[in-house]
């Protein structure tokens, strides 16, 4: 197959090209930029020379859609919502690696992302994109939306015990934090060396825009769900997301009976590895791969439960899941071109 990637000089650009050359259904990536057509994809990526060293192609709908056989969209928010309307209902699979098509509601959406939605259209005919949570819907989508990074990992690391009713709905506490990949490629103030390098720092407090999706998902589990307080950090290391959630069970489990559930939830799911008792997941041990590792710990002196969950937030928080889908979307082996070993150290 021929896949397209718009916004192939991105960070999850990049990361899907990587994927994607080595797998075994896919023949030629066709990359397009919006900035950089014309030029030579090694001018962005110089370590790609002789891998992928192509002429980086402009952006025109009419013309991706006759050359490909599905089209991957990793630009920056505002930019999907424009490009989804003219890549649609053509028969080629589009998954959007933005955040633009996850929110449900308009008015909510513009709200956190505080910029204009996308056309209703658009958005109820995407299908959210958590692959081991709506493998049947994605199988049969043409235009999927690819969950945001926190909300992969908050969500596989909550879904055990919401979608069993298993735990208080109403007392939902996340703390996440992420390496400086999760900011794009453009450079700022607040991922400037000299400002994170040594450093450690809450952003976005009370207002990042990965709220009101982590949010519907759940609702859509247990519609009594009420809001969560999510907070996110940034620490100097270049991939990585560690959530680290905070709740409480609804009854008396004993931490044997926890772990069984845990463990069956996802027996059939390859990529989500839940950690035994006791034996907590680190960052540096998902880098690379489409893996989420995931341990909890059942306090009996407060009654309370903590649940820790660790993505690489370029793979299984985009371009990996993004692949996961395509996988599924075109009836392959999921783990298909993902079965990369976790680099270490």
């Amino acid at each position: 197959m021929k896949i397209g990637i718009i916004g192939a000089t991105g960070y999850g650009g990049v990361e899907l090209v990587r994927i994607l050359k080595q797998h075994p259904h896919v023949d030629e990536c066709i990359l397009y930029s919006s900035s950089d057509d014309g030029q030579s994809y090694s001018n962005s990526y110089p370590h790609l020379t002789n891998i992928s060293d192509q002429t980086l192609k402009a952006i025109e709908p009419e013309t991706i859609v006759k050359e490909t056989d599905a089209v991957f969209l990793a630009t920056p928010a505002g930019v999907s919502s424009k490009l989804t309307p003219q890549l649609m209902n053509q028969g080629v699979p589009i998954i959007d690696l933005s955040g633009d098509l996850r929110i449900q509601d308009g008015a909510t959406y513009e709200a956190w992302y505080k910029r204009r939605a996308a056309d209703e259209a658009s958005v109820q005919q995407a299908v959210y994109g958590l692959s081991e949570l709506n493998r049947e819907k994605i199988e049969q989508a043409e235009v999927i939306a690819n969950p945001g990074c926190f909300p992969t990992a908050v969500l596989l690391g909550l879904a055990p015990l919401m979608k069993q009713n298993l735990m208080d709905e109403s007392m939902i506490i996340v703390d996440a934090k992420t390496g400086v990949s999760g900011a794009g490629r453009t450079a700022s103030l607040g991922t400037h060396f000299s400002e994170l390098n040594d450093n450690f720092k809450i952003y976005k407090v009370n207002e990042h825009q990965h709220t009101p999706e982590i949010e519907q998902v759940l609702r859509e589990w247990n519609p009594q769900t009420t809001n969560i307080t999510f907070s996110t950090h940034l620490v100097p290391m270049t991939r990585g997301i560690m959530a680290t959630m905070y709740t409480q069970l609804k009854s008396d489990l004993a931490q044997e009976d926890l772990m069984q559930h845990m463990k069956g939830f996802y027996e059939d799911s390859y990529f989500v590895r839940v950690r035994d008792y006791g034996i907590y997941p680190q960052t540096k041990e998902v880098y690379g791969s489409n893996f989420c590792d995931i341990s909890f710990h059942l306090d009996e002196r407060t009654g309370r439960l903590t649940i820790v969950s660790v993505i690489d937030n370029l793979m299984k928080g985009a371009a990996g899941q993004a692949v996961q889908n395509f996988n599924i979307i075109k009836g392959l082996n999921e783990e298909a071109g993902l079965t990369m070993t976790p680099l270490y150290p």
